[in-house]
């Protein structure tokens, strides 16, 4: 797998859990302090995300980090 397929799974990951807790982006952009429009590019797979930064998502979602991995 490839980077930019790589990233496009581990968003499409977080979207689907966004979209399971019925979730818009504000919601989950107040949840992780995270700006909505990073959260899409994230959820795109367009950009490349700190560590530190799915750990912020993977707490909110209650879920362990290695889930994206």
């Amino acid at each position: 797998m490839n980077n930019g397929q790589y990233l496009k799974s581990m968003g499409s990951k977080i979207k689907a859990l966004r979209t399971a807790k019925k979730w818009s982006y504000p919601v989950l952009a107040k949840k992780t302090g995270l700006n909505m429009s990073n959260l899409w590019f994230i959820e795109q797979g367009r950009i490349n995300l700190h560590l530190l930064t799915l750990k912020q998502i993977a707490d909110v979602f209650e879920v362990d980090v290695k889930y994206f991995l």
